[in-house]
């Protein structure tokens, strides 16, 4: 494997696990300036361009009272000179402090750019194939 695909998966295992930290300045790092998002399948919510500072502001928003756990497999990374697209299977365990659950089967794909020499993600479209549990502990859920 060679230096960009390992750079590139480290990137997205910090990204993740960002969440679980609640590290979102780390989260924000992993970010280009400008990111494109569409987490429509589980938020309700239109895809949308923004700022890496909104985008890890509104993820603190939604998840700081949660215990997260993001676990990702079936990696698949396609490199194209200073561009690249990650396919990401992922689970995400969410639990609120009474013990609820909201637990969603999903598939990132995400769009990077390298700049400066180190990968950025500039695109993160989550697909939901199912979830489990209740959506009312996620303050970012359209309701």
């Amino acid at each position: 494997m060679n230096a960009d695909y390992c750079a590139i998966h480290n990137r997205l295992a910090k990204f993740a696990n960002s969440f679980d930290l609640k590290d979102w300045d780390g989260l924000c790092a992993c970010l280009a300036p400008s990111v494109y998002t569409d987490y429509s399948d589980l938020r309700g919510t239109p895809p949308e361009q923004m700022s890496n500072r909104r985008y890890a502001d509104l993820r603190r928003i939604a998840l700081q009272d949660l215990k997260t756990h993001h676990i990702s497999g079936n990696i698949e990374i396609e490199i194209e000179a200073d561009t690249a697209k990650a396919k990401v299977s992922t689970m995400i365990y969410r639990q609120d402090a009474e013990g609820t659950i909201l637990h969603t089967h999903c598939l990132y794909e995400f769009g990077l750019q390298k700049m400066a020499a180190a990968w950025y993600i500039d695109a993160i479209v989550q697909k939901v194939f199912w979830s489990d549990g209740s959506s009312a502990i996620h303050r970012g859920i359209v309701r």
